[in-house]
């Protein structure tokens, strides 16, 4: 795709158009492409908003002007192969697509989005990423989620660290911030070993592993490799294997045209030969849920674990809402099986990566508007 052509007619192609609902999808600015997030995805918005009835287009926060009633965009030209500036009509929904946490986390980005809840003119779509450790919390509060929540805490002391490794021989550390998997470690106490911690860092295909003889010695190259970031430490879970390499499963969860949350498809990540998390970024790969499920339990549990998956993921959807505060339109989410067959939840992410599954990713379009037609008809009401 090519970077932005000024196009001479905007005003009046874009304004004129008979009323249609619009749809802004929001991003930050950027010095050298104009603009930031997955170009191919915003595009691909665009052309089911058409599908749909309605304009969208791509809007930075400095061009978010909330007192306007048009506002400069972009919008994708497939017959040239790129993006025109042009002006669009004020929107009534925003589709908050800011690709990075320290983008968000900008003074002016969290004054423009506070700006936009309080705003009766506009309806944003999930304000912002989640956090690990609050997300856990709100999960802990209710019986219903408790239960699919492994033991987690905050990694703050060395102390703290060795007092969940009495209980738990094995652990994953997390950063409270991460995504796609980056920053994740393994712990594994091996008692009968000289060297008894047993330390994997997860790198951008493998991973790296150290053995260390004291607890101190851990939390040294710990400290070392987290560079400051926050991180919690969460019980191992073992998961179910094919062929001996561990799979969890990704479900995508969206509002749909009633307003409730509703499963758009579930895929499965089987980890790669070398690393510790099954994200495709880092060596894992796509696998049909219902194979890898039969390979492991049979045919009939097989089923009654997807559709126990897909029951569980909806609960946790709801009490994620709750906890946040607010009304969310869509999530990821990462859960586990074990060697028992238990499911169990790893991570939810607010501002899912595509899917690549077709179907799943078919649905995750036409959801994200059959949801926006909702929220139009009863604001109206």
């Amino acid at each position: 795709m090519a970077f932005v052509i000024q196009e001479d007619t905007a005003e009046s192609s874009a304004l004129t158009r008979a009323k249609q609902p619009v749809l802004a999808i929001l991003t930050i600015e950027d010095d050298l492409q104009l603009f930031r997030g997955n170009r191919q995805n915003f595009a691909d918005l665009i052309a089911a908003g058409r599908d749909n009835g309605f304009l969208v287009y791509v809007l930075t926060v400095k061009q978010l002007k909330l007192g306007r009633k048009s506002l400069n965009g972009y919008t994708y030209d497939p017959g040239s192969d790129a993006w025109l500036v042009q002006k669009f009509p004020f929107p009534e929904l925003i589709y908050n697509r800011i690709p990075l946490r320290e983008d968000e986390l900008q003074p002016e980005v969290r004054r423009k989005i506070a700006a936009c809840l309080r705003n009766p003119r506009v309806q944003i779509f999930n304000p912002k990423f989640f956090n690990k450790w609050s997300l856990f919390k709100w999960l802990r509060q209710s019986k219903n989620t408790k239960p699919f929540i492994p033991a987690t805490s905050r990694m703050l002391t060395v102390s703290g660290l060795g007092r969940m490794m009495l209980r738990h021989r094995f652990l994953y550390l997390k950063p409270v911030s991460g995504k796609a998997g980056k920053g994740i470690m393994t712990i594994q106490l091996q008692p009968e070993k000289p060297l008894p911690y047993r330390l994997k860092i997860q790198g951008n295909k493998g991973s790296t592993t150290y053995n260390c003889g004291t607890i101190s010695k851990l939390w040294t190259r710990i400290k070392k490799e987290s560079s400051g970031e926050r991180y919690i430490a969460q019980q191992g879970i073992q998961l179910a294997a094919y062929n001996d390499r561990s799979f969890d499963l990704r479900a995508l969860i969206q509002k749909n045209q009633r307003g409730q949350w509703d499963i758009s498809g579930i895929g499965a990540r089987l980890a790669g030969s070398m690393s510790i998390t099954t994200h495709v970024p880092r060596g894992g790969s796509i696998e049909d849920p219902e194979k890898l499920l039969v390979g492991v339990f049979g045919q009939d549990e097989a089923n009654k674990l997807l559709t126990k998956t897909r029951s569980t993921a909806l609960v946790i959807a709801r009490q994620i809402e709750r906890g946040s505060g607010r009304s969310l339109a869509e999530m990821s989410m990462d859960l586990g099986i074990d060697q028992a067959g238990n499911i169990w939840f790893f991570e939810a992410n607010a501002k899912p990566m595509k899917f690549d599954e077709p179907d799943i990713r078919k649905r995750s379009l036409e959801r994200i508007f059959q949801y926006s037609s909702y929220l139009l008809k009863t604001k109206d009401k």
